[in-house]
């Protein structure tokens, strides 16, 4: 539709302003955090031709923010790094599905290398969905 046409044609500049916002903690509600991460899951179902190519860009993005929550030890609440580490997940699933199955074989050297169990357990839902 006309909504994924204007999509691919900010894709660069969404794709910046999507990357810039997983960086960045934005206080215990995370509340850009989590908006963004449901504006990247309707970029990838709009945008799917063109995701393939951006894949080790996002992929990079989403895993690193997935430490960074799992890692902090401020002051976020635990439903909310749920919600984020949800969010995260459903993302790769949808990178999954539009690489044809390359984010599950990329993530293979990841979950083999990861000791921490609540990264392992994101990693294994994109393994596991089908």
């Amino acid at each position: 539709g006309r909504l994924g046409i204007l999509i691919a044609r900010h894709l660069k500049r969404l794709e910046r302003v999507i990357l810039g916002y997983l960086e960045v903690w934005d206080g215990p509600e995370e509340e850009a955090r989590l908006g963004i991460l449901e504006t990247l899951q309707c970029t990838i179902e709009h945008a799917w031709p063109r995701m393939p190519c951006r894949l080790p860009v996002l992929l990079k993005a989403l895993l690193k923010m997935i430490w960074d929550v799992h890692t902090d030890r401020g002051s976020t609440p635990e439903p909310v790094k749920a919600a984020l580490l949800q969010g995260a997940t459903e993302c790769l699933i949808l990178l999954d599905h539009c690489s044809e199955g390359q984010v599950k074989v990329l993530l293979e050297g990841v979950y083999s290398s990861c000791e921490e169990n609540q990264v392992r357990e994101c990693i294994r839902r994109v393994q596991e969905d089908t």
